[in-house]
């Protein structure tokens, strides 16, 4: 989860299965090859747990290993320098000549692990929380068989970088020489080439598959892959993209561009809590028109500024009160600029509710009525323990991972804080701008003519906006015709929903099942 915003978001944010007995005491635990240098007495060797298992996933049946394990990435000396934890299932009942996928998932924050991908659809288990957007309450929760998950198409490694579940730097460095837009891309790359060697994967097809945090990573992973690295991609998804925050920045004051793309957001949220009226029937009619609105009139209109005559000030307000639901008196006081947060306290403003950022469809009630903002993220707070509490004991009960190192669900406490955003080297002159890995993703797409990217998104998403996804990935010199887009009638975590997650699962599969294509 999560896109550099506000620490109340930044913090968090499938066959019948057939598992062989995999408690704590049956995973084979393995170490890996000795290292062969100085370094290699204080620091332990890599700790795998090993596990069989065997599933049918899309009606196929499918034998594979899981490896839950380090992997460490080496300074050029050699020496260990921080230790990637994964989840690695990779198909084991391969056929004559079969050449195997292999997708590797991240999600966001930054300062996430992979615990929400992984729970939440693309594991071969699965956590279930109301579908509708209601309280999980307390454990136990229930832990499914996931069988339409992707593991038919690709093998799947799930990411945690430094900082993040059991992720950590080695020796001499630090955590913090990881925390970095550009120092984060560069450790996933390196773990990427280093699993890839150390599997014997080189030839296989390879997909990225990031969420919120985890797009903008992806996209200068792929510059690095596709340049430097010399590793063509097949193909990356995006779940609820966040490349350019500008357009998912909306508590910066004067960014028009926020006021914008989160219109048709804050549109689909007051259309599915009735506040629009009259309520149109199809969601879909209704969003075209809030986008044509938001690009066509209210744009222009926020950008003329005091010159706009008064008749069409009047006009836009009256439509933005149409559209989200709120009273003209408001829109009125906003001087026609609605901050996509304090919409989500706004909207049930009489009702002494707030809506969720992350998931608009889930609503709390916060202690104090009279501020501007949240107090806290509702969708956040309703599910995130249901995820960690199902991640922790899959963990325990079904890889056999028993470890007395902490599992950092959220990240190290000091990430946020000591995060690098700058994209100059410490030291020369950087004038401040808006995170944006847009032309990276432009550079990679024009490196690999057959590279396309999957744009995955929620309609109830207030964190990054599905408008801004549209926005963002027209400019930047990237051609629409690599670029396809999928809707989902939930949030960030788009995948909470039933009916999203299935079809989720079934656009990426056919979206990579597409690029496989000679």
């Amino acid at each position: 989860m999560g896109t550099g915003i506000k620490s109340i978001v930044t913090a968090v944010l499938l066959g019948l299965l057939f598992i062989q007995p995999a408690m704590a005491g049956d995973a084979k635990t393995v170490k890996d090859e000795k290292s062969k240098d100085e370094n290699s007495k204080s620091i332990p060797d890599p700790t795998q747990f090993i596990t069989k298992h065997k599933g049918r996933f899309n009606g196929q049946v499918i034998e594979y290993t899981a490896t839950a394990g380090e992997t460490y990435l080496r300074s050029k000396d050699g020496k260990p320098k921080a230790s990637i934890f994964t989840f690695a299932y990779t198909k084991t009942n391969l056929a004559k000549g079969e050449v195997r996928p292999v997708t590797f998932l991240w999600n966001g924050g930054p300062g996430s692990a992979s615990t929400w991908l992984h729970m939440g659809t693309f594991g071969p288990k699965r956590v279930a929380v109301p579908s509708d957007a209601s309280y999980p309450g307390p454990p136990p929760y229930p832990i499914l068989d996931a069988p339409g998950t992707i593991l038919d198409v690709t093998d799947l490694v799930f990411v945690d970088p430094v900082g993040t579940g059991f992720s950590r730097a080695l020796g001499k460095h630090e955590n913090k020489e990881f925390w970095g837009l550009n120092e984060d891309a560069r450790s996933m790359a390196e773990f990427i080439r280093t699993w890839v060697t150390k599997n014997g994967r080189w030839n296989s097809p390879r997909f990225l598959l990031g969420e919120s945090y985890g797009t903008t990573r992806a996209a200068a992973v792929s510059k690095l892959l596709e340049g430097e690295f010399m590793m063509s991609l097949n193909g990356i998804i995006f779940v609820s993209q966040a490349l350019d925050y500008q357009g998912s920045s909306p508590y910066v004051d004067n960014n028009l561009i926020a006021h914008v793309t989160y219109l048709p957001t804050m549109a689909a949220a007051a259309w599915y809590h009735h506040k629009v009226n009259p309520r149109p029937d199809n969601l879909e009619d209704f969003l075209a028109e809030a986008r044509a609105f938001a690009a066509d009139e209210l744009l222009p209109a926020l950008f003329k500024g005091t010159a706009l005559d008064n008749k069409t000030h009047a006009h836009i307000r009256d439509r933005l009160a149409y559209f989200t639901g709120l009273t003209p008196e408001y829109i009125e006081r906003a001087n026609l600029r609605i901050n996509g947060f304090r919409f989500a306290k706004e909207l049930f403003r009489k009702e002494g509710l707030a809506v969720g950022l992350l998931d608009a469809r889930y609503t709390t009630d916060d202690i104090d009525d009279l501020k501007a903002d949240p107090a806290g993220d509702a969708a956040s707070i309703a599910i995130s323990s249901a995820f960690k509490s199902a991640q922790m004991d899959y963990m325990h009960n079904d890889l056999g991972v028993n470890w007395d190192r902490i599992y950092q669900v959220p990240a190290d406490d000091a990430l946020n804080n000591e995060w690098n955003w700058r994209t100059v080297p410490d030291g020369e002159a950087y004038e401040p701008v808006y995170v944006n890995t847009a032309g990276d993703l432009s550079v990679a797409l024009r490196h690999n003519p057959t590279l396309k990217v999957l744009v995955a998104s929620g309609y109830y998403d207030l964190v990054t906006p599905f408008f801004d996804a549209e926005y963002t990935l027209g400019r930047h010199g990237i051609k629409p015709e690599q670029i396809s887009y999928k809707y989902f009638g939930g949030g960030h975590m788009m995948y909470v929903n039933e009916p999203s997650r299935a079809q989720l699962l079934k656009n990426t599969r056919t979206f990579i099942q597409q690029q496989l294509k000679p």
